[in-house]
């Protein structure tokens, strides 16, 4: 993506449902679960580079016995780091008790970290400190071992404060009002209420305090907790908790908005943010890795009995669509063939930019995540092209000479990289004083490959801010001297902000939306902002449910292709030669092209759930009363 965007958290879950034992007799040892839990984490980097965590927990251990170890990381390599302390640990012990040689026992007692049941976590931090304080998961500690609580998530609450003011009414003094924190204190207190009734009913059944530890754990209902904290949760999240005694959870959005995976056979259950992690991971077929459904939650009891249990009653499902265009790993093979359709489906957009003049025509890509778009792009221009020739035999069969055909049949789609990202620079870019004049340097060119009488087409994910390409991309190519240089988004126009996630909190920041409002000022209908902004401030008071996304209004004077041609004006600039256009995916070929991922709240302005209305109304009101604030 020309334009990086911070976006969402990945989560790994790994629970042994054999002893220990087993898994040192099959795979030569027995820190098998840590193994699997680096690689996991490993494989959704693409998800976290600003901080990662791991924690474990050992089953049935002796009173007195550490049971929940925890390391986290905000280190420039946080996953390397975080196994880089526990080996370092897990080795000193080994060197201090060579005794405990293969005894699964001892080295589950005495060295840290090895347990059955593992969380882990990689961050991408959407605002805030990137401290080491605001590394998942997160840990609630209490003697009681039913009530630890150990939390990680992918996930943004668009109703943080509420949420907050609701455990002041409980009578808890929360630390912080974050949404990990307020969402882990909620599930806290239901879960200390349902561990105190059921220990009153031991008590009345006769039980010990003793005797009830273990009852209480056999009878904890998980659902009925999470049911109960989960009532005023608005946002976006696929979140993982374990519980002290061995108790796990896995529970996802009721519009299933953020994304959760998960397998399961006779010696492991497994948890992840994308299909093709666990794939790889556990060697496992696509059709034996299964979606967690919005609304439930996929609940792992100590005894090992899995259920997947409804927790929130499901609405539409409004998966996120730039999960399918950009985040998650491309090797899933549904997300393969969607990424390729999308570039397939804006070809006729792209054929008509440039007059349907393939022959003299060069199709590249950039950044390295639009690569499987180009394949599609230039698969379906490949077809237009044979279609072409088809067309031409047949009109000339008659006079055809076997000269001719050859010279028609070498005729191809020019495909070139044209665009190299020195990964080393872009690092270096911190300084906003010098920041501009080294966005220009971010790329380098391949020089040589395009002559003045070609249009360069480059595809890229999506175009956010559009800051790279005015600043970078677009000189970078005329430095190459086309006639014409077409971008294409293979996603629509990001006309609205992000609350579930992904770090684009502020309208103005929009490009998009700054081109609106440029032709809003240019046809003199910019009244139109002032009336958005008192129906907005109208409704400042509203509950959630009432609120209507009025923002809508900004956008709707213009057809996408009227906002597309003001985006390349803003975005070109006078030492620019070539002719610049911008083309976007229609919304429609984006259903199309990802059809089970249908959230496009921030192309359409529709939703997912109400908080989101309040969220881009007050992000315009921020914009417009002047105010550098995000707007939840």
């Amino acid at each position: 993506m020309s334009d990086a965007l911070k976006h969402e958290c990945g989560i790994a879950l790994v629970r042994l449902l054999k002893p220990l034992e087993y898994y040192k007799e099959k795979y030569g040892t027995a820190f098998y679960g840590i193994q699997k839990m680096y690689l996991m984490m490993e494989k959704q980097h693409n998800r976290g580079q600003d901080g990662a965590g791991f924690a474990s927990i050992k089953l049935d251990v002796e009173p007195g016995q550490r049971y929940i170890s925890r390391v986290r990381s905000n280190h420039a390599q946080p996953i390397q780091d975080v196994f880089k302390q526990i080996n370092e640990r897990i080795s000193e012990e080994l060197k201090e008790n060579p005794e405990i040689g293969d005894d699964i026992q001892k080295i589950k007692s005495q060295i840290p970290y090895v347990g059955e049941l593992f969380l882990g976590h990689v961050r991408y931090g959407t605002f805030g400190k990137n401290s080491i304080e605001s590394v998942h998961p997160f840990l609630r500690q209490s003697n009681w071992m039913h009530r630890n609580l150990i939390l990680a998530g992918n996930f943004n609450m668009t109703n943080v404060k509420e949420l907050f003011e609701n455990l002041v009414e409980l009578g808890q003094h929360p630390k912080e009002m974050a949404d990990t924190v307020t969402v882990m204190e909620k599930i806290g207190h239901f879960l200390d209420k349902e561990v105190m009734q059921l220990y009153q009913d031991c008590k009345t059944e006769g039980y010990s305090k003793r005797e009830a530890s273990p009852v209480i754990a056999e009878r904890l209902d998980i659902a009925k907790i999470l049911a109960r904290s989960a009532k005023n949760l608005d946002g976006g999240y696929a979140m993982a908790g374990l519980l002290g005694h061995g108790d796990a959870f896995v529970f996802r959005d009721p519009a299933g908005i953020r994304p959760a995976y998960f397998y399961q056979d006779d010696e492991v259950v497994v948890v992840a943010s994308e299909r093709p992690v666990i794939q790889t991971v556990f060697n496992v077929a696509f059709e034996n890795v299964q979606e967690i459904k919005p609304g439930n939650a996929l609940i792992i009891k100590k005894s090992g009995k899995v259920s997947m249990e409804q927790i929130l009653e499901p609405t539409v499902k409004k998966a996120c669509s730039f999960e399918r265009i950009y985040f998650s790993r491309g090797s899933d093979a549904e997300i393969y063939q969607e990424r390729k359709d999308l570039g397939k489906l804006i070809l006729p957009a792209v054929l008509k930019s440039i007059d349907s003049d393939t022959d003299n025509t060069v199709f590249s890509y950039i950044p390295n995540t639009a690569e499987t778009s180009f394949y599609g792009l230039v698969e379906a221009a490949q077809d237009f092209l044979n279609q072409r020739k088809n067309n031409y035999i047949l009109e000339n069969r008659n006079t055809l000479t076997a000269e001719t055909l050859q010279e028609l049949l070498a005729v191809k789609i020019r495909t070139e990289k044209v665009a190299i990202k020195d990964a080393k620079l872009r690092t270096f870019i911190t300084e906003d004083s010098s920041r501009d004049d080294l966005v220009a340097h971010v790329y380098d060119v391949t020089y040589g490959v395009i002559k003045p009488t070609d249009n360069l087409v480059i595809i890229d994910d999506s175009i956010v801010r559009g800051t790279t390409l005015k600043m970078s991309i677009i000189k970078m190519m005329d430095r190459l001297k086309p006639k014409r240089i077409v971008i294409v988004s293979s996603a629509p126009q990001i006309r609205y902000p992000d609350c579930y996630g992904i770090d684009m909190a502020k309208l103005e920041g929009l490009v998009a939306f700054r081109a609106a409002l440029t032709l809003l000022k240019e046809r003199n209908l910019y009244h139109i902002v002032d009336e958005v902004y008192l129906k907005c401030k109208a409704q400042e008071n509203f509950a959630d449910t009432d609120v209507v996304n009025y923002v809508t209004a900004i956008y709707d004077q213009f057809t996408p292709e009227e906002i597309s041609d003001k985006i390349a004006e803003m975005l070109s600039s006078p030492e620019i030669n070539a002719e610049v256009k911008i083309i976007f995916q229609k919304v429609e070929d984006l259903h199309i092209a990802c059809p089970k991922n249908l959230g496009d709240w921030y192309f359409t302005g529709d939703y997912p759930t109400p908080g989101g209305n309040r969220v881009v109304n007050r992000a315009f009101m921020n914009f417009y009363e002047g105010k550098d604030a995000r707007a939840y």
